[in-house]
């Protein structure tokens, strides 16, 4: 049964898309296969090895994210590379980015050890499944955005170079779940300092992530925290995955404590 938070998620989902991207987050949002392996990776994630979240309700907001930042680098006339590349529309690219976003930690059920890996082995066969029934025609559609879905969950850990902009929004828009809440279960289960825990402070001093417009490049993202434990999972999580997206050019990025002046990394 789903949460209340992942209702809301998916009904905001659904409201920020259209068409066929809209249809491809129907069909990832009623799949019981893709519900229980991010359920499942939560279960390994929190309480096996006391990491943060890594289930249903951070895969969506990930999506989310990430169709924030699409649509921000469309506004700005910024292409994305199926269109550059004249092998699909920026609405296949939603679709690809979607599908990635929704799929990228399930090795998580795994492991933590190459789980970006054991996401893409997961992930082959239901993204297959489900382009089948979106694109029944069309073979070169679904074979190129499977090949993004799956260069955007490989490339998710910033531990190999990625070259496309679809999958570059998908490090961004998983460095950008960082605000308290990704943090709370583990820290009320957590009894004793295990391996993980700076991540979950860190995570927990993170109060407020906005994704807007830049007053210089499409995307801004701006992040405010209560205590300076806060720069560790900005200078060391996401700023580390920015620095190996190809939309990096694009984006502006500042972070501040509460009251003090910000901390202005890009743009």
């Amino acid at each position: 049964m789903r949460s209340p938070k992942e209702t809301s998620l998916d009904k905001k989902l659904l409201d920020s898309v259209s068409g066929e991207a809209r249809r491809a987050a129907e069909a990832l949002i009623a799949d019981e296969e893709v519900q229980a392996l991010q359920e499942y990776a939560n279960v390994v994630s929190i309480r096996r090895l006391n990491y943060n979240d890594h289930g249903p309700v951070h895969m969506r907001k990930v999506a989310l994210n990430a169709m924030l930042m699409l649509d921000l680098l469309a506004a700005g006339g910024v292409k994305t590379s199926l269109e550059t590349d004249g092998a699909g529309t920026v609405e296949d690219s939603r679709v690809a980015v979607l599908l990635a976003a929704f799929l990228h930690d399930v090795g998580m059920s795994v492991g933590r050890q190459h789980h970006e890996t054991n996401s893409a082995i997961l992930s082959e066969p239901i993204i297959s499944r489900l382009l089948a029934d979106l694109y029944p025609r069309d073979v070169m559609r679904r074979t190129a955005i499977k090949c993004l879905a799956i260069e955007g969950i490989e490339g998710h850990m910033a531990t190999q170079r990625i070259h496309s902009i679809e999958a570059g929004l998908i490090l961004v828009a998983d460095g950008c779940d960082m605000e308290k809440g990704r943090s709370r279960i583990p820290m009320m289960l957590s009894i004793e300092p295990r391996v993980g825990d700076i991540h979950q402070y860190s995570a927990a001093a993170i109060t407020k992530v906005d994704i807007g417009p830049g007053e210089h490049r499409p995307i801004r993202i701006s992040i405010a925290m209560r205590e300076s434990v806060g720069f560790f999972q900005v200078e060391e999580v996401l700023l580390q995955k920015v620095n190996m997206s190809p939309v990096k050019p694009q984006i502006e990025l500042l972070a501040a404590v509460e009251g003090q002046a910000p901390r202005r990394y890009l743009g």
